[in-house]
């Protein structure tokens, strides 16, 4: 069995918003709540966009009324899964439950090798003291 990382990009929408920084701020923050509980070990980021004039790397956003639309880029490891399919379909599962009426998509799925620190991709509890 292997480790992937699978990489989603999610569609969130804020309500008030008064800038794009602010309402990407808030993405973020939101996303992060709700995934803290079930998934505190997703990383969340702010999608990004090649400009089409001059090919600058922007961010994934749009502003109109005060609500925002802002992509989101979800990342995730999945330890010891069976194939590709198997990691995204476990990735869009944890993620899905805790982000519910959340549009998701698998954008990439890599298989990585897992570190000796990690006990040969088994995830470990801490030790208490």
């Amino acid at each position: 069995m292997t480790d992937y990382v699978v990489t989603m990009e999610s569609a969130w929408v804020v309500r008030d918003a008064r800038s794009l920084d602010d309402a990407i701020a808030i993405a973020i923050g939101e996303a992060g709540k709700r995934l803290n509980p079930a998934a505190k070990y997703v990383e969340i980021e702010a999608g990004q966009a090649a400009c089409p004039s001059c090919g600058e790397s922007l961010n994934c956003g749009l502003v109109v009324a005060e609500t925002a639309l802002v992509g989101l880029v979800l990342e995730m490891t999945v330890f010891r899964a069976e194939s590709e399919e198997h990691a995204s379909r476990i990735a869009k599962s944890v993620v899905g439950k805790a982000l519910r009426d959340v549009p998701l998509r698998v954008v990439e799925v890599r298989a990585v090798e897992p570190s000796s620190d990690q006990g040969g991709g088994r995830m470990r509890r801490p030790r208490r003291r």
